[in-house]
Parts: structure tokens; C-alpha cells; sequence
């Protein structure tokens, strides 16, 4: 599909590019873009699949005295994995940074394929216990070092080998990826559920989604095996011993306040992302009177058209810039949840989720298109991996990790279960200030 969709918008360019040492650049960036969208749908199925089996795991693994307190603990845990999210965008950013980011992809994808057949393997508290929750906890710690890396290194590579005039349609495509993997977890663990039926999905079918992403994780580290290092961060390295230490202090005062920048960027992506793609089965299923399997085709819906529309809204940043998508975006979760939110309520049908679904899917990919571009845009090449990882990082782990967790409080604590507009409203809010400040990129050369 990514390389479908990658030639079709090449269609056409060769006849204006500058010989034959271009279209072979051209050829080898195609070729790398679609290795690295491939691992990284491997990646984000087997760190998402965790969120669409979370009442499952619940019964599980933290049982309690009420369904909510057993729902709640498990989407601390859920947030747990994202607390390691920073300190695997810093070690395996600055890995990116140093050794290549090939490199890096290999280790992310490898170490997040052991963490999820971990899952998937380990028995219930009521055979072994406390340490079945501890086990859990540690994958997830696993997964979310994987999962910092990963974002990262990817969208600089994609972003890098990116020709001019297209950096937001190739760099669209590590959220694309990120969403196929995201809606194979969701159509892998609906499928199962419908197959299998309830009783045999809650007994032990529901392991067999963590065990396909161990069995799939060989593909993906064989597709990146074989893929070449991005021109840009070869270029880089080939002036590296031309830096100074006073230039390299200059980069690194620079990168920090970019990364803040970056960091309130990313706060309305990551809290529409998780609260309204991994939280929403949940919500749907407690609140809206939907059984599983139908919660989860309902997500599966919506996923299928975010994954269609992030290439067009990066493919339109490229013409008209990142910023006006962007604070597009940030208008309509400050102005749309609410009402979407009470029509889903209100009416409780699988066509009004569905289409609430879709409608949230097209509001998120107003930033998924544009932001891969715009954040690896802000910095140098050198720092990219690293820096951005940071502020990105950073962000999806206080705002977006928690968002279920943060989701599942507000409707304890207010009573309502409209309480979750009031944070996708915050977040766009709190977005749309860094956003206004920034300057628009699409038309600059990296550096």
C-alpha cells in the first residue's frame, strides 16, 4: 500500500529530475521509506495492542474489588510503558545520531518484538501471583524505551530521504505506518474476539495478538536489515570532524529550545491520539452499551480512514505549508469534541460511533499529515534524532501516555462521561500557542 501510494506521487517527476544519479536516489528513497513504514506498522501493532486489550488483561492480571479500580490499574500500567518513552528517545536518538539510523531502527523493533511476545506468554496473577503484574510492568517498560526510540529515528530517516518539495507526504507515512500498525492490532484483536467468541477471547485468545507480533517481528528486522542510510545524515557525517566544540555547544543551546518547542507541539497530537484511537474501545464499550468485537470495528473504521487521509494532508502541508493545518487542527478539537462527544451519548448506535469515529480520525490527520515533517524540520540534521525525540517524547508520556488513565479518572471524579472533551479541548488549547509561534518550514532546505 505505502509503496502504491509513494510511486503514484512520484508519477511523472522523473522526466524534471537532473539525470540518472537523481532518479536512482529517488528509486533507493522509495525503497527505504517503505522498509522503514513496514517496521514501524510491526512496532506500533505490538505496542498498541496492549490499549485495545485492556479489560481482558484487567480481569487478568490486577484484579480488584470493582471493574473500574481493576480498569484503572491497568491503564497505569498502560502509562507506565510510556515513562521509559523518554529515556529510549535520548539513548537510542543519540544512537541514531552517532551511529546511523539503521542502527537504531534494528535495536527499537527487535526489543519491542521480544517485549510483546513476553505479554502474550506470561501466565495470570491467579497462577503466579504478584509476579504476573510485575512481568507486565517490566514489558511494558520495554516496550515504551522501544517505542521513544522508534518515533525518532524513523521519522528522521523517512523525513531525510525525502526528495524537495516532499518532505510532508514521505514524512506522513511514519504516521500512516504508525496507524496501519495501530488498526492491525485493532482488526488482529476484533477478528479474535469474533472468531473465537467472548468466553474463549477472555480465557486465553487473547494472547494470540501478542504472539503474532512476536511471530512477525523476523519480517521486519529483515526489511530493515537491508535498507541504506539516509543521504542527509551521511552528508552530516562526513563534516563532522569540521565541528568545533564552541559550534557543537551552539547546536546543543539551540536543540534545547527547540525541543520545547517541540514538546508543545506534540501535547494536542498525542492527547487526541491516545484518547481517541486506543482509549475509545474502551469508552464505547462502558459508556456508549457496545460489546467488544463491535467497539472494536468501530475503531477499526476510523483507523482505516486516517491511515488513507495522513498522506493527502501531508502531501497538501508540501503546497500550503504546515502551520495553516495545523492550527486547523487545534480549532476543531477545541470546538468539535464536545458536541461529538454528547451526539455519541445520546443516540448509542454502531452508525453514530462509527461515524464519530471517522470524523475524529479526519481531525487527527490535520496534524499527523504535516507534523512528522514540521518537528524533524526544526532541527539540524546532526541533533535531529536526539533532540526531537526529547520534546516529542516528553510530551506523549505526561499527556498522551496517561490520556486513558487521565480519560477514566475525570469520569470517576465528575461523574459524567463527557469529562474527556474537557482534556482534548486542553490539549489543543495549550498546542496552539507553541504552533502560532512557530515559523513556517515546508519551503526550507534541511540543514
Amino acid at each position: 500500500m505505502v509503496d502504491t501510494v509513494i510511486d503514484q506521487h512520484d508519477t511523472g517527476m522523473a522526466s524534471v529530475l537532473p539525470g540518472d544519479e537523481e532518479a536512482r536516489r529517488q528509486a533507493l528513497g522509495r525503497k527505504a521509506v517503505i522498509a522503514a513504514a513496514m517496521g514501524n506498522i510491526l512496532e506500533w501493532y505490538d505496542f498498541a495492542i496492549y490499549g485495545f486489550m485492556a479489560s481482558i488483561i484487567a480481569q487478568h492480571f490486577f484484579p480488584a474489588e470493582n471493574a473500574a479500580s481493576s480498569l484503572l490499574a491497568t491503564f497505569a500500567v498502560f502509562g507506565v510503558g510510556f515513562l521509559m518513552r523518554p529515556l529510549g528517545g535520548v539513548l537510542i536518538g543519540r544512537l541514531a545520531d552517532v551511529k546511523g539510523r539503521k542502527v537504531a531502527l534494528l535495536v527499537t523493533l527487535f526489543s519491542m518484538a521480544c517485549s510483546t511476545v513476553v505479554i502474550g506468554l506470561v501466565p495470570s496473577f491467579e497462577t503466579i501471583g504478584i509476579a504476573a503484574p510485575i512481568i507486565i510492568v517490566l514489558a511494558r517498560l520495554v516496550q515504551g524505551f522501544s517505542g521513544g526510540g522508534e518515533w525518532g529515528g524513523s521519522t528522521a530517516f523517512m523525513v531525510e530521504w525525502a526528495p524537495r518539495g516532499k518532505r510532508g507526504f514521505y514524512g506522513s507515512f511514519q504516521q500512516s505506518s504508525l496507524a496501519i500498525g495501530m488498526l492491525l492490532g485493532s482488526a488482529v484483536a476484533a477478528l479474535t474476539g469474533t472468531l473465537l467468541g467472548a468466553e474463549a477471547l477472555n480465557d486465553w485468545g487473547w494472547r494470540i495478538p501478542f504472539l503474532l507480533g512476536g511471530v512477525l517481528g523476523p519480517v521486519g528486522l529483515y526489511l530493515r536489515r537491508n535498507i541504506d542510510e539516509s543521504p542527509a545524515y551521511e552528508a552530516v557525517q562526513a563534516e563532522a570532524n569540521d565541528t568545533s566544540q564552541q559550534q557543537a555547544e551552539n547546536v546543543t543551546n539551540s536543540s534545547l529550545k527547540r525541543a520545547v518547542r517541540a514538546f508543545g507541539f506534540t501535547i494536542m497530537w498525542t492527547v487526541s491520539y491516545y484518547t481517541m484511537l486506543t482509549y475509545m474501545p474502551t469508552f464505547i464499550q462502558h459508556y456508549a452499551g457496545m460489546e467488544a468485537s463491535a467497539a472494536l470495528w468501530s475503531n477499526t473504521i476510523g483507523l482505516i480512514v486516517l491511515v488513507l487521509v495522513v498522506p493527502l494532508m501531508g502531501a497538501l502541508s508540501d503546497r500550503v505549508g504546515r502551520r495553516p493545518l495545523l492550527l486547523l487542527c487545534c480549532a476543531s478539537f477545541v470546538i468539535l469534541p464536545y458536541p461529538l462527544f454528547k451526539w455519541l451519548l445520546s443516540e448509542q448506535t454502531f452508525l453514530i460511533v462509527m461515524l464519530v469515529q471517522i470524523i475524529f480520525a479526519l481531525m487527527i490527520s490535520l496534524v499527523s499529515g504535516p507534523g512528522p515533517a514540521a518537528i524533524a524540520e526544526m532541527f539540524p540534521t546532526r541533533t535531529r534524532s536526539t533532540w526531537m525525540s526529547v520534546g516529542y517524547s516528553l510530551a506523549v508520556t505526561i499527556f498522551g501516555g496517561f490520556a486513558p488513565f487521565i480519560a477514566t479518572l475525570l469520569i470517576e471524579q465528575t461523574g459524567t462521561p463527557i469529562s474527556p472533551t474537557y482534556y482534548l479541548i486542553a490539549g489543543a488549547l495549550a498546542s496552539a500557542f507553541f504552533i502560532w509561534t512557530m515559523r513556517e518550514t515546508a519551503h526550507v532546505d534541511l540543514r
